[in-house]
Order: structure tokens, then C-alpha cells, then sequence
């Protein structure tokens, strides 16, 4: 007899998780693992949860009340087309697969269609939160065929994390528009997480703090406008000691990993157009990171800048730290809404930008404070250019720009690398800057390639050349 109201395929961390919340907001949950050992570690583990083992699929779709709903928890990429595949010949139309993985945005495009048209419900939604998410409440990213929203939205509001009453958990849009704002989430994510190891960098080794002063700093910075989950773990991170008393930080390897997310922001702004230039940067620190060796022998031979001496005033240079921060967090976030909106238009999605902004209040990696800002931002100009030009974050710029380039000046002068640092700044000023020097940049690929340019004097829609080496005389290039 079929009684569960979901079911859940693939039990490692995510998966195993969520079917645990959704147990306990009172849905009766089949779970079946390709390796079935993990099926009775659950039962055994969880005993008198609504949990409904199944040692097969045909088991599995046979315990599902109709329509069936099952939430696929398995590797991104080919192990999703391979795990529906097994699943089709069991379900009926009307039934509704649901890809909780990071996958690709285009692969629930193609899906979302497929399915579609074989009578099928799909639905890829963006997961983060990460294992404590998971369980406790994560931020929920769905999009896909808008018909299955009704019959899984009380079941995944329900088990999203709630911020001031509202769940972390809307309907984002067409085919695979909930796994590309997910992407970006992962892109801002790095952003942010470089940002924070160029701060800590700053205070570690400009500054000199201990690990007390390291740990308080954050701490201290996570009670203001920084306030966030991140900067809330390195905070706890920072206080954890070896047992030789040295931070535990110091025991680990510096060569940080990924899992491709922010290589596919990166990749998708370059193809759209968009400046993405911050979160490109942090992708390609994780780059140079894995080149440990490399870095190793470079340093014998490059070695360093000559020591400048004990800073004047510590504390304001921590101010300023914090500030640069504070200043480089919100040009991420600028950055992958101004990604947003590029796709919303390309890909023809409806995204409501203020409505991501309350599913990434809670629950997920990137939350903090001001994402109430951008809510308020995108309420009142529904189709603002960039956050930057917003009065709020104007005047934040404006307020903090100051102690952001002390900060990186501090830095530079003492060799530390500050590639997300600076790549925000120049973001900032480039994009305030009414003219550019991309005229001498045109003029230069009209006199090796004629490729021609635009006059400021004429009607935009015309092209000129100019015989640089020739007749020295410039032709409208439709003459």
C-alpha cells in the first residue's frame, strides 16, 4: 500500500538529511540508495521516524502516493540522466522528478523539456545550506515545470529555513532558472569566502594579531553590517587550537578545492557579457592555491618586499580591513545580481531578484544581513541597473571608499595578495567612471584590423575607419 507522500534517492549527506527533515514536519518518506547498506543504516540509526526503506526502485515507486513526488539526492552530471532513465518505465504522467544535485543549469533545461513532453513533471532545484541546512531548514532554489510547484510547495516550505515567518524557499522560474541562481549563490559564495582570507591575511600578517585577536575581530565584525554565516564559522574556525596550542588552521594544506560552480559562474559571464570580474578572481586563486609546489619554489626565489616596520594605528587599520571588507562583499553581490539579470533576459526567465534575496536570508552558505538591503533595493526599483547605483549601497560606498583603499594600499605595500580585494575596487571605479580609456582600446583594433569605431559626435548606429598609415582620412565604414 502506498503511503509515503515523497521519496528521496540517494542517502549520503544531503540526501540522508533532508529526508530526515522532511520526516519530521510529518511527510512519510521512502528512501532508497543504489548501495541499500545505507537504507538500513537510516532505519537503524532514526528508529521510529516515517521513514519507508526500499531495497529497489520498483520497491521504492510502489511505497509513493500519486502523484508520485521523488527528490533524486545523486551525483550531478550523467548519474541524474542514468538514475531517471531507471525511474521512467516505473512512473506514470503526471508524475514529478525532482533533481536536488548542483547541476549544470542547461541540463535541467534539457530535462525540464524531455520530461515535458513524455507527460512528465520535472523540477531542478538549487540545495544550500550544506549538511546542517539540510537537516535543519536549508535555502530551497525550484524552478522547472510550474504545474508540479502546487503539489511539492507546502512539503519544501515546510522544510526551508524560515527568516522573520517567511520560508527560504520560492518558486524561481522556467527549466533550469532555480539551478542557475543556485550557480550564482555558489559564485557569490566564493567571492566571499576569498574576500574573508584576504581580511584574516591583512590582520594575520599586516596587522601581526594572535589568534585571540584574529577569532575577536570576527566576532566583533560579525555583530555589524558584516554579519553572516560565514564570517560567523571563521570566527569559530579561528578559535580552534591544535594541541601544541597553534591555530588548527595552521595544520592544513593551503590549497583549496572546488567543485566547479564558481568555474561555471565564470564561464557563463564571460559568454553573456557581464563584468563578473570578483568571482573570477576568487576562481583563479583557487587555481594559483593548487599550484603549492610552484608557489613554494617561487617563493625561495622571488622571495619578499623588505619589512615595513610596526603600523601606526592598529586599530584604525583594522577599521579600515573591516571596511574594505565590508565594501568588496557588496560589490559580490552587485556582481552576481548583475548576472541575474543579464540570464533573466537572455534565457527569457521572470527572476524576481528581490524574492532570491529573502531565499538567501537563511539557511544557505551566503546569508547575511544585508540582504534585507537588496529586497529593499529591488522593491523600489524593480529593474535596477546594479545594486551600485542604489541610494542605500551608494551611500555605503561612499561612506566607506576611504578606509577601502587604505586597506589595499596597507596590503600592497607589504606584498600581500589582494586579487578579490582589488578586483572589487576596480570594479567600483570603472563602473562610476562616466569615460573610459576603451577609445584608445578602439582606435588600436581599427589601426591593426579596422575593426572601426564609433564617433561621439554621430548617431550611435554608425561605423567609422581611420587610414592610420595611409591617407590619414577617416570614411564612414557603410559609405
Amino acid at each position: 500500500m502506498a503511503t509515503a507522500d515523497i521519496g528521496v534517492i540517494g542517502l549520503a549527506v544531503m540526501g540522508r538529511n533532508l529526508a530526515l527533515n522532511l520526516a519530521d514536519h510529518g511527510y512519510t518518506v521512502a528512501v532508497f540508495n543504489r548501495t541499500t547498506s545505507r537504507v538500513e543504516e537510516l532505519l537503524r540509526d532514526e528508529p521510529g521516524k516515517a521513514l519507508v526503506g526500499c531495497h529497489s526502485l520498483a520497491e521504492f515507486v510502489a511505497a509513493l502516493k500519486t502523484p508520485r513526488v521523488c527528490l533524486l539526492m545523486v551525483q550531478a552530471g550523467a548519474p541524474v540522466d542514468a538514475q531517471i532513465e531507471q525511474l521512467l518505465p516505473l512512473l506514470a504522467p503526471g508524475d514529478i522528478i525532482i533533481d536536488g544535485g548542483n547541476s549544470l543549469w542547461e541540463d535541467s533545461n534539457r530535462r525540464t523539456a524531455r520530461l515535458a513532453e513524455l507527460g512528465f513533471h520535472y523540477i531542478g532545484m538549487g540545495v544550500s545550506g550544506g549538511e546542517e541546512g539540510a537537516r535543519h531548514g536549508p535555502a530551497l532554489m525550484p524552478a522547472g515545470d510550474a504545474r508540479a510547484w502546487p503539489r511539492v510547495r507546502p512539503m519544501f516550505q515546510a522544510i526551508a529555513a524560515q527568516v522573520d515567518g517567511a520560508p527560504c524557499c520560492e518558486w524561481i522560474g522556467d527549466g533550469g532558472a532555480g539551478h542557475y541562481v543556485k550557480m550564482v549563490h555558489n559564485g557569490i559564495e566564493y567571492g566571499d569566502m576569498q574576500l574573508i582570507g584576504e581580511a584574516y591575511q591583512l590582520l594575520r600578517e599586516g596587522l601581526g594579531l594572535g589568534p585571540d585577536a584574529l577569532a575577536d575581530t570576527f566576532d566583533a565584525w560579525n555583530q555589524g553590517p558584516l554579519a553572516s554565516y560565514l564570517i560567523e564559522i571563521t570566527a569559530a574556525i579561528l578559535r580552534e587550537r591544535g594541541p601544541d596550542g597553534r591555530l588548527f588552521i595552521d595544520d592544513i594544506v593551503d590549497s583549496s578545492g572546488q567543485k566547479g560552480t564558481g568555474k561555471w559562474t565564470a564561464i557563463n559571464a564571460i559568454e553573456l557579457g557581464v563584468p563578473l570580474t570578483l568571482i573570477a578572481e576568487a576562481v583563479s586563486s583557487r587555481f594559483l592555491s593548487a599550484l603549492k609546489d610552484e608557489r613554494a619554489a617561487a617563493a625561495a626565489v622571488l622571495g619578499a618586499p623588505p619589512p615595513m616596520g610596526p603600523v601606526a594605528e592598529p586599530d584604525a587599520m583594522r577599521d579600515a580591513i573591516r571596511d574594505a571588507l565590508y565594501c568588496s562583499k557588496l560589490v559580490s553581490y552587485a556582481q552576481g545580481f548583475m548576472l541575474l539579470r543579464a540570464a533573466a533576459r537572455h534565457y527569457d526567465w521572470r527572476l524576481a531578484f528581490g524574492d532570491i534575496a529573502m531565499v538567501w536570508r537563511g539557511g544557505c552558505i551566503i546569508r547575511s544581513r544585508f540582504l534585507d538591503r537588496i529586497k529593499d533595493a529591488y522593491a523600489r526599483q524593480p529593474e535596477l541597473a546594479s545594486l551600485l547605483v542604489d541610494d542605500f549601497f551608494a551611500a555605503e560606498f561612499a561612506r566607506h571608499a576611504p578606509a577601502w583603499r587604505r586597506a589595499i594600499a596597507f596590503g600592497i605595500e607589504r606584498g600581500i595578495p589582494l586579487p578579490a580585494f582589488t578586483a572589487a575596487l576596480a570594479f567600483h571605479d570603472g563602473y562610476r567612471s562616466a569615460r573610459l580609456p576603451a577609445n584608445l582600446l578602439q582606435a588600436q583594433r581599427d589601426y591593426f584590423g579596422a575593426h572601426t569605431y564609433q564617433r561621439v559626435d554621430a548617431d550611435p548606429s554608425r561605423r567609422f575607419h581611420f587610414d592610420w598609415t595611409g591617407s590619414r582620412q577617416e570614411r564612414a565604414s557603410d559609405e
